[in-house]
């Protein structure tokens, strides 16, 4: 039995043909960045420390994963910074979103714990449990929770898409992109905010409904109305 040989693509051989392709890999080059560009420009002044950030009544912390039901390094990286705005005055109210999907993974739960053990008082955190993707937080932020104004704490390597989505979806953002440790998940979510910012100009171009609305909740406001 012979074995076929793997089919190669062909080169073209002409000049024409040849121009032609790397005029394709050119284009293709560009169609890839423009989604990056598109969050670069958008993103500009937007981003902050937990230094110089302006006072902002509220501050959302976007889910990273559980380790054994506890926040990831990632999360809890994310968290401290959060609790540290609060300690400082800096915001006043931590709106917490992830994915509680399953019964068995409950992201809020697990990073309303963590602020409560860093200072936060339990009535100054409010869980939204359906924030599935980065698009579905921004939208349900503003359209449920009904967050104008919100200071959004991420790693560094996803803070622009967040930031650049919560503008598109109503709510006047500065981004917060907290310091991480450049091991093979800082890598990999490098790597995949390449994938993630086309879907990010896919959603901010089309806005679609998150994957669940449901109805208004009044946790924000009355969070802020119950003082410190």
């Amino acid at each position: 039995m012979r074995l076929r040989r793997p089919h190669r693509p062909r080169i073209p051989r002409t000049r024409t043909g040849q121009r032609r392709l790397v005029q394709a890999v050119m284009l293709g080059c560009v169609l890839a960045l423009l989604p990056a560009t598109w969050m670069y420009v958008v993103t500009g002044d937007r981003l902050r420390t937990t230094a110089d950030v302006p006072h902002t009544e509220v501050a959302v912390v976007f889910g990273a994963g559980l380790w054994n039901d506890e926040p990831s390094p990632y999360l809890a990286h994310r968290l401290d910074a959060a609790a540290k705005l609060y300690r400082e005055g800096r915001i006043e109210v931590v709106l917490v979103t992830g994915d509680n999907s399953r019964e068995d993974y409950d992201e809020p739960d697990a990073m309303r714990a963590y602020l409560t053990g860093h200072g936060v008082p339990d009535r100054r955190i409010v869980s939204d449990y359906a924030g599935f993707d980065t698009w579905d937080s921004c939208v349900r932020a503003k359209k449920i929770f009904g967050v104008d104004r919100a200071v959004l704490i991420s790693q560094g390597f996803h803070i622009r898409r967040a930031v650049a989505l919560c503008q598109q979806a109503g709510v006047t953002s500065y981004g917060i992109g907290v310091e991480a440790k450049h091991d093979a998940t800082w890598y990999y979510g490098g790597a995949r905010e390449v994938v993630a910012a086309g879907k990010a100009a896919l959603d901010a171009v089309f806005e679609p409904d998150p994957r669940f609305l449901g109805p208004e909740e009044p946790g924000v406001g009355q969070a802020l109305a119950s003082g410190r």
